[in-house]
């Protein structure tokens, strides 16, 4: 195939911070076949300026952050798509495929979107799915990346089923072949050696419950004294949980240390991994602290469920649970062999369950049936992902 026979996708964010569905925008654009796909990507300056330092270079970058109410920012895209040649747009969060997807069908181009979470954040009018579903009629193909979450979009959201594909996340394996050493971190941040220190990889938003954790943080060290916690992200909750952290007296105890990149030091500095979020689609940073050996302990929702055996391979609780997350942070605090048990059991099955080779090809063929044309492939359309199948949860073969 010739270079001007690739086609020409374009993936859009519309967010402003660098979080899971960013992080997995780097890996498609980072791994995605550039013999037949010619990459283009479209985002607010400043996550832009946040995704920079990790872009490949052949990735050309247009600084665009599309608004209802700015119908200039909408002729920009348009010309761009025009300008571009763009055969596809893959549009990731639904917040961000509300605007493009149709703007891209009208400009003449296939449109994929990836929801990436189940949106528990709506209450009341925002859980009447039917503008979702009305501007559905612009997405060609919506991306599940996980069996939970194609669940959601078809059972609940009540998207057609002959829409949904099941490609789960995957991660880049060979960043946690070989970690750093985390002594010289964890000196730094007035840790001992014999503390137990959680990490919590995560936006400071309301979906990562930090807020519980902290609770049961506090709750847990009147048999722990030696926990410590470790918060790496940022995001608009940060000043209310440096305060919740102050009345708890936790003050001494958790370092705020920021949006961290790279987080391999971090996850060979630290003992266990915290994720005790109200809703996920399939997290990158758990998967991330299973390939680095990390006992994990998470809310057990949606597609972490799939990816975590209670008890085999980490430790799941029910979320916004305090009693029962201080309960399992009490637990991996006063028992070493059970954190390597599980580390060990975690960092083995995600070298063999999470790489990302099997999301890049499935995500090429994607492309391809829907853009037959484009590369001249003459591939069938995709055919329907039988919700039987997307049933089958990695959690079945920990």
């Amino acid at each position: 195939m010739s270079p001007s026979r690739r086609i020409s996708v374009l993936h859009y964010s519309g967010s402003r911070v660098r979080g899971g569905a960013e992080e997995h925008l780097l890996t498609l654009l980072r791994g995605l076949d550039r013999a037949r796909l010619k990459l283009y990507l479209a985002c607010a300056p400043e996550l832009l300026a946040r995704l920079q330092p990790d872009l490949p270079w052949d990735v050309a970058c247009i600084p665009i952050a599309l608004h209802p109410a700015r119908l200039g920012a909408a002729r920009e895209f348009c010309r761009a798509l025009r300008r571009h040649r763009i055969d596809l747009v893959h549009s990731h969060l639904f917040s961000a495929s509300r605007l493009a997807s149709p703007l891209a069908r009208w400009c003449g181009a296939r449109t994929v979107e990836t929801p990436h979470v189940r949106e528990s954040w709506r209450r009341g009018w925002k859980r009447w799915y039917a503008p979702d579903r009305l501007l559905g009629r612009a997405v060609d193909a919506y991306i599940a990346v996980s069996a939970a979450n194609a669940g959601y979009l078809v059972r609940e959201k009540r998207l057609p089923a002959a829409k949904v594909r099941l490609i789960r996340n995957g991660i880049e394996l060979r960043r946690f072949e070989q970690l750093p050493a985390g002594e010289s971190l964890r000196a730094s941040l007035g840790f001992h050696p014999r503390d137990c220190v959680l990490l919590a990889a995560a936006r400071l938003e309301p979906q990562k419950g930090h807020d519980v954790l902290l609770e049961a943080l506090a709750r847990a060290r009147a048999d722990a004294p030696r926990l410590r916690l470790v918060c790496a992200g940022d995001g608009s909750r940060r000043q209310e949980l440096q305060a919740q952290a102050r009345r708890l007296r936790l003050d001494g105890i958790v370092r705020w240390v920021g949006f961290q990149n790279p987080i391999e030091p971090w996850m060979a500095m630290a003992d266990v991994f915290v994720l005790p979020s109200h809703y996920e689609g399939l997290p990158l940073a758990a998967m991330e602290a299973m390939a680095a050996g990390l006992a994990v302990v998470a809310s057990a929702v949606d597609g972490t469920q799939e990816l975590i055996a209670d008890g085999g391979n980490g430790l799941l609780v029910p979320p916004g649970d305090v009693a029962l997350l201080a309960a399992a942070l009490r637990t991996l605090a006063g028992s070493e062999p059970l954190r390597r048990r599980l580390g060990s059991a975690a960092r083995a099955w995600a070298f063999e369950y999470c790489g990302d080779a099997a999301q890049l090809r499935a995500t090429e063929r994607l492309y391809l049936q829907l853009c037959p044309a484009a590369c001249g492939s003459g591939l069938r359309q995709p055919t329907p992902l039988p919700l039987a199948e997307s049933s089958l949860g990695l959690r079945r073969r920990a």
